[in-house]
């Protein structure tokens, strides 16, 4: 029986989802699933110990899944540890990363995983993330770790640098491959492609079906006017660099410098997108009482595996062996040759008993590396002044973020910097 931990369970459906996946592998249907949660979040971990209970029952599995606020207990001797907590339960937090940079004229969309919104969302982060790998390192250090928290780049580089050799996970590579199949009219089967950068801008800088250069089609495929509008950011970041990347349109124009600096632009190329991304997140904490009830109110639930990377980890490390092909945040030892050594980037790696290999990639087409390497830095450098408690070098981080750039003065970030450490400052106790 393996005890895998999720910590951040009350993200409702992500954890009935991992766990339904994990309960789908033969080698893992006795695993023992340990919840951890804060008590703000008991109703929503609650309610993912019923599914999973649920789904535990309706598939006749000999696993056992509890819930628990005490982390360090349930870390004891726990043979995977997922991380994929929040720090923004209420839309106040949340809403304080949006509104601040906008009044400066930094007009993001989500702002949770890069620029100056994902950068004090990671800042908060920080503490938290401390004492979860002071907890691993000493109750469970041989540990499986996956991260699912974001910022997906500085969570992991901060774990690391605590001395966790954790894994970061996101879900848009296989979710924009399995996009650009559909608008090419392929089988998924028939699809390979290599892809690689950082998190959120990795590009497939290869993108075949049956062993032929599936680029044309897709060319040819975002002339359609349906699909153009619902990919407008990233398909013209394909026309741009050659390339497709992997996260969707509305974070990719909050990374560059190319769409959201003037109204003009956003009106272009994705409209509405910062009064959608507020109601979006506002009608999800109002709708997800609801959708909790209603499916805890089925008779039966799908037992179906799902398309996250997590599940099928586990099973070839300490499961039955399989071998599993996925992309994975880590720090670059040369993976991808021409960007900054020590950063995390997003490579291709390999499950196995062995443990998490990664593939080495060489170097990117200059144009992506030119892009990524700037994010790298950043994100780096905040990482760094995070861990050095130094003010200034978050405003460094800052100053170099594309959008920020694009649209801020030095004075400008200065004063929109120093406002959001005053706005945060109750969390951020590393520089008080």
């Amino acid at each position: 029986m393996k005890k895998i931990v999720i910590i951040g369970a009350g993200s409702f459906n992500f954890t009935r989802g991992i766990s339904r996946d994990i309960l789908t592998f033969p080698a893992l249907a006795d695993s023992r699933i340990v919840l951890v949660d804060l008590p703000e979040g008991e109703k929503y971990m609650e309610a993912s110990r019923k599914i999973i209970q649920k789904t535990i029952d309706q598939g006749k599995y000999p696993a056992t899944v509890e819930a628990t606020f005490d982390r360090r207990e349930a870390l004891k001797d726990a043979d995977c540890v997922l991380i994929t907590i929040r720090n923004d339960l209420t839309i106040e937090a949340w809403e304080k990363d949006l509104s601040i940079p906008k009044k400066y004229g930094v007009d993001v969309v989500i702002g949770d995983t890069r620029g100056p919104s994902g950068i004090f969302r990671f800042l908060r982060s920080a503490p938290v993330l401390k004492a979860i790998c002071d907890d691993i390192k000493e109750l469970c250090p041989a540990a499986l770790v996956l991260n699912y928290t974001n910022p997906m780049c500085m969570c992991t580089s901060f774990m690391r640098h605590h001395g966790v050799e954790v894994t970061g996970l996101c879900h848009s590579v296989q979710g924009t491959s399995a996009m650009l199949t559909k608008w090419i009219g392929a089988d998924m089967k028939d699809v390979t492609y290599k892809c690689a950068g950082v998190n959120h801008q990795a590009f497939f800088y290869e993108f075949k079906v049956k062993g032929e250069d599936a680029y044309p089609a897709i060319f040819k495929a975002v002339e359609n006017p349906e699909i153009y509008k619902s990919e407008a950011v990233r398909i013209e970041m394909m026309k741009g660099l050659g390339y497709f990347v992997t996260e969707s349109s509305g974070h990719n124009s909050e990374y560059n410098a190319w769409f959201r600096k003037r109204q003009d632009l956003i009106d272009q190329y994705i409209p509405g997108s910062y009064a959608s991304s507020v109601r979006i997140i506002t009608d999800r904490n109002n709708k997800r009482d609801k959708e909790m009830e209603d499916i805890l109110a089925k008779d039966t639930i799908s037992l179906a595996r799902g398309h996250e990377y997590a599940a099928a980890i586990i099973n070839a490390v300490m499961g039955d062996g399989e071998l599993f092909e996925f992309n994975g945040n880590v720090p670059n030892t040369s993976l991808i040759t021409n960007l900054p050594e020590g950063t995390i980037v997003e490579v291709p790696m390999v499950a196995s008993k062995n443990g998490l290999l990664p593939v080495h990639v060489g170097n990117l087409p200059r144009q992506i590396a030119a892009l990524n390497t700037v994010t790298a830095q950043c994100e780096e450098l905040a990482v760094e002044g995070c861990l050095a408690g130094d003010r200034e070098m978050i405003y460094h981080a800052i100053i170099n973020d594309p959008l920020t750039a694009a649209v801020c003065s030095l004075a400008e970030i200065r004063r929109m910097t120093e406002e959001m450490f005053e706005a945060n400052k109750a969390d951020l106790p590393m520089f008080n």
